[in-house]
């Protein structure tokens, strides 16, 4: 159960504020689960229940003791790896290849019923609340929130653009610029499709990257798997979500014309250093909705992305002496 503590102040006392009001004012709920808490009785004035009319004095200790949620997915022994932990927060290391929760298409086996596994393991029950989503094939930082109220935060700071998403890739082809700023609106090419497109009728999306490395592969490696003509090298890129939008950083970097390396779904896949889409969420930055103070994790690159850039650093074409 997650509890929330607001001291007081002398303001409030001289102001004669209300329990109610200061509920209201200082926790930031939203009116639904404002409503919940006074009708379950979960605020409490110094450790003792209290009549919310009541106008408290300075110094009092406020507590409000949110209602214990939990989600009712099938444990399954799927391999969770948690990163950050917290009274409001769970924040895993993804691995490849697994579905984040279940769909239709996806019913079971999915990181949902990991985490319900994991719950049991622990003791540690709560309702999964996904702030981001995550591909299939995509790896990296995956953030739940275990209340409402976190959740409802989160939402408040994407809006305000708070939180900040890191990602790596591999993609296809020599970048020519150092960093640069894609700003192409996206959407669905037809109400059925479950793949996007840049489409003047898209929603807004912006995506920034930085070249961190380059692999220009010399002629000698077309015989090579991860040679052809129109690829010809590869290139390592950190990527910035400023918005947050689905299969965003795929589409962006395929419709400039670097499909992320393995990306079957948007023009990556002639290349075989890989077996998924060569992307994963490095790191995530944010303010705790519970402290106020600011929190960035980092999840470290999986071995099939390492080992995907020891094979290109190995065929790389030498640089010419000048």
């Amino acid at each position: 159960m997650e509890k929330f503590n607001y001291t007081v102040t002398k303001e409030d006392h001289e102001n004669k504020l209300r329990i109610s009001e200061l509920v209201r004012r200082r926790f930031g709920f939203s009116s639904r689960m404002r409503s919940r808490i006074k009708r379950d009785g979960k605020v409490m004035l110094n450790g003792d229940p209290v009549n919310i009319w009541e106008i408290p004095e300075e110094n009092d200790l406020i507590s409000i003791m949110l209602p214990e949620e939990v989600s009712h997915f099938e444990p399954e022994q799927i391999p969770i790896d948690v990163i950050y932990e917290d009274d409001a927060l769970f924040i895993i290391n993804k691995q490849p290849g697994v579905v984040v929760h279940p769909t239709k298409g996806h019913p079971a086996h999915t990181i949902a019923n990991g985490i319900a596994n994991h719950m049991n393991e622990t003791g540690n029950h709560f309702k999964m609340r996904f702030i981001n989503r995550l591909d299939m094939g995509t790896s990296g930082l995956l953030l739940l929130a275990k209340s409402a109220y976190c959740q409802n935060d989160f939402m408040k700071q994407m809006e305000k653009n708070l939180i900040e998403k890191k990602y790596t890739a591999i993609v296809l082809g020599l970048m020519e610029n150092d960093s640069g700023e894609i700003d192409l609106p996206i959407g669905r090419p037809s109400p059925e499709s479950l793949t996007r497109c840049v489409k003047e009728d898209g929603r807004p999306s912006v995506t920034r990257y930085n070249v961190i490395e380059r692999f220009h592969l010399s002629k000698s490696n077309k015989d090579s798997e991860v040679y052809t003509e129109n690829t010809k090298g590869y290139t390592l890129v950190d990527i910035l979500l400023v918005t947050g939008r689905t299969h965003q950083i795929r589409v962006h970097m395929s419709h400039i014309g670097h499909p992320v390396a393995g990306d079957h779904l948007y023009g990556g896949e002639k290349i075989h250093i890989i077996e998924r889409q060569a992307l994963h969420s490095k790191s995530i930055s944010f303010i705790h909705p519970g402290t106020g103070r600011p929190v960035s994790v980092e999840a470290p690159l999986p071995p099939d992305m390492t080992a995907a850039l020891d094979k290109l650093r190995k065929l790389r074409a030498p640089e010419k002496s000048k």
